[in-house]
């Protein structure tokens, strides 16, 4: 069995109802120092709870009414547990239906909204006599039984916006976790120390060691992993793990499935050749493309890449017998939006997770899959990786793959490959590139008819995503100055004689997600 951090660590449970928020509550918890973990309500009965000894529980919000018929719930015995107890949105409105409260549908609260605190509580230091949060709700707790007391209120509906029941759980209507809820780190903090007295111990950079010990005491003497790297700050920062636990048992391999950015695969080699991981190079664009030609379902392609990776995998392991391992710098969104999470809807497979065979014939160590994006970043500095590297936008598995919508083909991959370097390269030439998240841009087979040159064309529409977020599972599109949109979009039409439209996309995820497919 793997280690977790759970065994070193006091661990904040945060039971989920629905929703990739409950990551946003995970994020914040961590950001305090205190390690969390994201658990279904499939899956939190009162002795999987207990066992996991946490020192606080955090309920979700969630898409559900609490008196639908088969609402998400866990038992009344969530409030006789030994340590305090939030829930927030739909975990707050739980709270008050298992305590003997009721819930009913409202005029419904969205967006910013002023709260007025009804009772001093210390949840509630750091906080003034009002305070503006954020809300998304429709339900409202209309009464908190007869052992609650309300400690907050909205201003203009009179709802309750916070409540306690008993002596140590809590229930806030708002959103603390966002980042529109301007003292809602406090009031997580307040919660975390002042309530639970957790400890803050959990720190990133202090795992590194951690992480290598494991790797190898899960690998025998005599036995070889393979590291499948990319050249991102995930697989490389796992290359980087494997390779100081296992030395020259580590076969580190990069294989280019001809879906890489521009000159991507030479800066790749250079990358991980500077820091003493001199991978095995496969060019296996023609084998990927092949097998590609064809699918234009999004998933299908996905699954697709993932088991040619694996098909290439089994090949290097074959090679050498001594091979039973592979390595892979899979992290907690991965697991959880591929559905490996029981509980968790599959958003879409990830080729490092869900796009895998089951027989792949390897036993898979992901030294990651606990950490969140921005996690795996410090981890990688504390490793000494680049920051050429950890600060490189994010890069799906499947590639370019998924950047374009329908069939892949030569023209489409083309073109989205060029059209994405004039992105990154008007973002860098700015300054902008380090301060977003993911830049890029979509090709699909949608045309737009346009005038060069004097004559009629019928070309490609591009459309460019520019986002920014903190670890992936949510994200918001980034304002972008519109001289710099304006040079985007005239280098592509200019420089690309096959796209006659450029748009850009400003959709928040969710509801969408950040990759188109």
């Amino acid at each position: 069995m793997s280690w977790s951090p759970s065994l070193e660590h006091d661990t904040v449970l945060v039971i989920s109802f629905g929703g990739q928020y409950a990551h946003m509550i995970s994020r914040r918890v961590r950001d305090l120092g205190v390690y969390s973990e994201v658990l279904p309500y499939t899956l939190a009965s009162e002795e999987a709870v207990k066992s996991r000894k946490p020192k606080a529980v955090i309920l979700s919000g969630g898409p559900s009414s609490v008196y639908e018929l088969d609402a998400p719930t866990v038992g009344d015995w969530v409030l006789r547990l030994d340590v305090p107890v939030l829930g927030i949105c739909y975990g707050h409105q739980l709270i008050a239906k298992l305590s003997g409260g009721s819930v009913e549908r409202g005029v419904g609260e969205y967006g910013r909204t002023r709260v007025a605190l009804a009772e001093r509580d210390p949840i509630f230091d750091g906080w003034g006599d009002e305070e503006d949060v954020w809300m998304s709700h429709s339900d409202y707790v209309a009464s908190v039984g007869p052992r609650g007391r309300v400690l907050a209120r909205s201003k203009e509906t009179g709802y309750v916006a916070a409540m306690k029941v008993g002596d140590r759980v809590y229930g806030a209507q708002f959103h603390p976790e966002v980042r529109h809820t301007e003292k809602g780190l406090k009031l997580i903090a307040n919660f975390l120390f002042r309530v639970a007295g957790a400890r803050p111990t959990w720190r990133v950079e202090d795992l590194a060691e951690r992480l290598i010990d494991d790797v190898r005491s899960r690998v025998p003497p005599g036995e070889k992993a393979i590291i499948a790297v990319s050249g991102g700050v995930d697989s490389t920062t796992a290359a980087v793990i494997a390779r100081r636990a296992l030395g020259d048992r580590a076969v580190t391999v990069f294989i280019n499935h001809g879906l890489l950015r521009e000159g991507e695969a030479d800066e790749v080699l250079s990358s991980l050749r500077s820091l003493g991981l001199d991978p095995i190079y496969i060019d296996a664009s023609q084998r990927f493309l092949g097998a590609l030609r064809g699918v234009s379902d999004p998933e299908q392609k996905r699954l697709v890449v993932g088991r040619v990776f694996a098909e290439v995998f089994e090949e290097v392991a074959r090679s050498d017998p001594s091979i039973r391992w592979l390595v892979q710098g899979t992290t907690y969104p991965d697991v959880i939006e591929s559905g490996a999470e029981v509980g968790a809807d599959r958003i879409k497979s990830h080729h490092n997770v869900g796009g895998l065979p089951e027989k792949l014939g390897l036993k898979v160590i992901e030294p990651l899959r606990y950490l969140y994006k921005d996690e795996v970043r410090r981890l990688g500095l504390s490793l000494g990786v680049p920051e050429g590297i950890v600060l490189r936008h994010p890069f799906p598995g499947p590639g370019l793959a998924v950047r374009i919508i329908g069939e892949v083909t030569e023209e489409k991959l083309a073109t989205v490959r060029r059209a994405s370097r004039i992105v990154e390269e008007e973002l860098r030439r700015t300054g902008l590139y380090d301060k977003v998240w993911q830049a890029f841009a979509v090709v699909g087979d949608d045309r737009w008819v346009g005038v060069k040159g004097d004559r009629r064309a019928f070309g490609y529409i591009v459309t460019v995503r520019v986002v920014e977020s903190e670890d992936g599972m949510t994200a918001d599109w980034v304002r972008l100055p519109y001289e710099v949109l304006q040079r985007i979009a005239s280098r592509i039409t200019s420089e690309l004689p096959q796209v006659t439209m450029v748009t850009y996309a400003i959709t928040t995820k969710p509801p969408s997600t950040i990759e188109p497919v």
